[in-house]
């Protein structure tokens, strides 16, 4: 493949997750385009390996700024305590993945992603709504640092950015409104909490080449904040509704990959 091809062919796949990210609040970088480089022939290590270096570039910030405007916040001591648990279980979970096969990685991947569909099935908004009506701001600290580690170690182990566990976290398990969880999870892609795992792809020469790198990030630039601008649009049960028909899709595919 040519660069032309490469640079074009990673545009696509920027593009594709670009929307479904800012759509849906995950990271960009993340799940959809390991999906979507699979669906180009890589092998699991490479596809995630590509994913965690476009992370690290802060393509998300397009979308912090459409929900931002739309009034929704990140609290500061959030961050912190998320970021903290993200870096111990990043690097913890980049260095697993190199230790393990492809086969484990994919089935390992399914499983994370139907763990996650549940949690978003069952998650119930409380009948007065009272947790749905604006952002909060009051969740302990020992909550976040543990999403935070979940989030890192299946960045690290998977390659998928994080972002998905952070916005199940906060809005399913945490009942935080759903587009201030998404809020909170597209501030991670501008905070390079994925460069342990990332240099360990890296170091090893586990990614694809860099036109499709570039144009990877440009087209996660312009579609995180398309999907943004789309998502302060719509209900969070059209939100929800979407996020569950992604992730379902990307088991699917990975239970497939599996397989054969």
């Amino acid at each position: 493949m040519s660069w032309l091809h490469e640079l074009l062919a990673g545009g696509g796949v920027g593009l594709v997750a670009g929307l479904a990210s800012g759509f849906t609040g995950t990271s960009p970088g993340g799940g959809l385009v390991i999906f979507s480089v699979l669906l180009l022939g890589a092998e699991q290590h490479v596809a995630q390996g590509t994913s965690l270096i476009a992370q690290i570039p802060p393509t998300g910030l397009a979308g912090i700024r459409r929900y931002w405007q739309g009034g929704n916040r990140s609290p500061l001591p959030w961050i912190i305590w998320i970021g903290l648990g993200f870096v111990i279980g990043g690097a913890g979970g980049g260095y697993a993945a190199t230790a393990v096969s492809d086969v484990v990685l994919q089935w390992t991947y399914v499983v994370y992603l139907v763990a996650l569909i549940v949690l978003l099935i069952l998650r119930r908004d409380r009948k007065d709504g009272s947790l749905e009506a604006g952002n909060r701001d009051d969740l302990h600290w020992l909550p976040l640092v543990l999403i935070g580690t979940i989030a890192g170690f299946s960045s690290g182990f998977m390659g998928i950015g994080g972002g998905l566990a952070i916005t199940v976290g906060l809005a399913a398990g945490l009942r935080v409104p759903q587009h201030q969880a998404q809020l909170v999870s597209l501030v991670f892609s501008v905070v390079p909490t994925n460069l342990p795992p990332a240099w360990i792809y890296w170091s090893q020469g586990l990614m694809v080449g860099w036109p499709a790198i570039i144009g990877i990030l440009a087209g996660l630039w312009i579609g995180t904040d398309l999907g943004a601008r789309l998502a302060n649009g719509v209900s969070r049960s059209v939100l929800r509704r979407a996020m569950i028909a992604l992730v379902s899709l990307m088991a699917a595919y990975m239970t497939y990959k599996a397989l054969t």
